[in-house]
């Protein structure tokens, strides 16, 4: 890790036979001069929770401060580099890229210096470990694309495992739409774009997908802000089949295997489906866990990839069991999805057209329209309506939360402000049922007792008590209730 253009760094930062990029090179001298790092460092949201409003400088350099080391420690550890090149590089004093680090050790000590590189290292280190470097959109898309085509060779067995799936690929679709395995989305979107609740997608991410490498929360979502998400390929060393089973253990005895019983699952390692259609129907009622189900996705899936399979090789493709696969494929054809010709099965020639979806070999001169539409089979088996509930709880959900976030950052002022022999006073706020009826306004304002019009600056909080709303007034809570504490000091002083 060697630059000519910068001999302070070229003496002191060879990091085994690798060479940091130039951008890391500028960033560990100069600093971050282009401000990349800076986005959201030193901003917050206003109390309207709309506006941006500034942050106090000293937060906000130690937040681009962070940014800047651990972008150095990524660039490190992708390079090869060890924790003692990282310090070295971070604690340099003629590095404007470790300034936030000598700034710990000046003003913590040189102790506290080394445990929070440590601290940073470790967290590159994971990071790296689970991570791909992308250096152009089009390297972003053919990782998606490589995703794709293992999430659909890889056997999902179970009903857990069915559903899992279903989350994966939710999350695959917002991946798509950001550009790359980086990306963000709430519970609600994801439960909305699987089709299935809130608590089954938590479960299936702590029991299948976290564990198996499918999917890792990097940050939980705050306000208006969906969680941060990384989309992984599956493959951790040591873990076997990447999709768990519905049930930890079976009620059937073990096979013996002097009876010649079965020593292998029924499904087989690989399968055959194709994840885009899945994407599409999973979120219609259809499909909900009281109708078709999961079962019928895989099944239809499957069969959108090649036509024409027998329930043997629909086992193998789909990864759903014999016995379920015969069950599925009787329900779809009493509805007029599939179709049987002797011992093979597939896929009715206009049963996806209701989603924009057109077999690749049906026959056009064949126009017989399924027994039942999609809402019709929703409405038969009692799911329909099902995800309309689910978007109206969710929107109510949000509503509430929403105007939590807005009880929070009233920004409520402890005390009122007075002029007292040329030195301003703090006046703490009456109690709420002191506030005598006729100042409150109906649209939640205050009016002025003197002229009997509203006060720009006052208003009624939720909870009854006064809030002065002024442009310079953006305290934190903890320094209103520092400046109420004053307050009380002052008042009884004066009084």
């Amino acid at each position: 890790m060697t630059d000519n253009n910068h001999p302070a760094l070229s003496q002191r930062s060879i990091v085994g036979h690798a060479q940091l990029p130039s951008a890391a090179t500028d960033l560990i001298l100069l600093g971050d001069l282009t401000g990349r790092y800076a986005t959201g460092s030193y901003s917050r949201l206003a109390s309207d929770g709309q506006t941006v409003i500034p942050r106090g400088d000293r937060q906000g350099a130690a937040e681009h401060g962070h940014r800047i080391t651990a972008a150095i420690a990524c660039h490190v550890a992708r390079a090869g580099g060890t924790i003692d090149q990282l310090t070295q590089l971070l604690l340099h004093p003629e590095h404007e890229g470790g300034r936030h680090t000598r700034s710990i050790a000046l003003r913590s000590g040189q102790t506290r210096a080394l445990d929070y590189i440590r601290r940073v290292w470790n967290s590159a280190s994971r990071t790296i470990s689970t991570t791909i470097a992308l250096s152009s959109r089009h390297d972003a898309y053919e990782v998606l694309a490589a995703l794709r085509d293992r999430i659909e060779t890889t056997p999902w067995r179970g009903e857990r495992g069915r559903t899992a799936l279903r989350v994966l690929r939710a999350h695959l679709n917002f991946a798509e739409i950001a550009g790359g395995p980086l990306h963000h989305a709430s519970e609600r979107q994801t439960s909305e774009e699987a089709g299935v609740s809130r608590t089954t997608l938590r479960v299936v991410y702590e029991t299948v997908l976290r564990p198996r490498g499918w999917l890792r929360r990097l940050q939980v979502g705050h306000g208006q802000e969906g969680s941060t998400w990384y989309l992984g390929d599956g493959n951790i060393p040591g873990h076997g089949d990447p999709a768990l089973l519905s049930r930890f253990r079976s009620t059937q005895f073990p096979p013996d295997p002097a009876l010649g019983e079965w020593t292998t699952p029924e499904t087989a390692t690989t399968a055959d489906i194709d994840s885009t259609v899945l994407g599409h129907l999973m979120s219609h009622d259809a499909f909900a866990r009281h109708a078709l189900g999961s079962a019928a996705l895989m099944l239809i899936s499957a069969l959108h990839v090649r036509q024409d399979q027998t329930v043997g090789e629909l086992v193998g493709t789909s990864s759903v069991s014999r016995a379920t696969t015969y069950r599925t494929l009787k329900r779809l054809a009493d509805l007029g999805l599939v179709q049987h010709t002797g011992e093979t099965w597939a896929l009715a020639p206009r049963a996806l057209e209701g989603f924009g979806i057109r077999l690749p070999d049906a026959d056009n001169g064949h126009t017989a329209p399924p027994a039942q539409g999609w809402d019709k089979v929703a409405e038969q088996h009692g799911t329909w309506g099902v995800t309309a509930r689910r978007k109206a709880l969710h929107a109510a959900e949000r509503a509430a939360y929403q105007k939590a976030l807005d009880r929070l950052a009233e920004h409520r002022s402890q005390a009122v402000v007075i002029v007292r022999d040329g030195r301003q006073v703090l006046v703490p706020t009456p109690r709420p049922n002191e506030i005598p009826p006729t100042w409150h306004a109906p649209d939640g304002r205050v009016l002025d007792p003197a002229t009997g019009r509203p006060a720009a600056d006052w208003r009624v909080a939720t909870d009854g008590r006064l809030i002065l709303i002024t442009p310079s007034d953006q305290r934190s809570y903890d320094e209103l209730a520092a400046a109420h504490a004053e307050a009380l000091s002052e008042w009884e002083s004066v009084a």
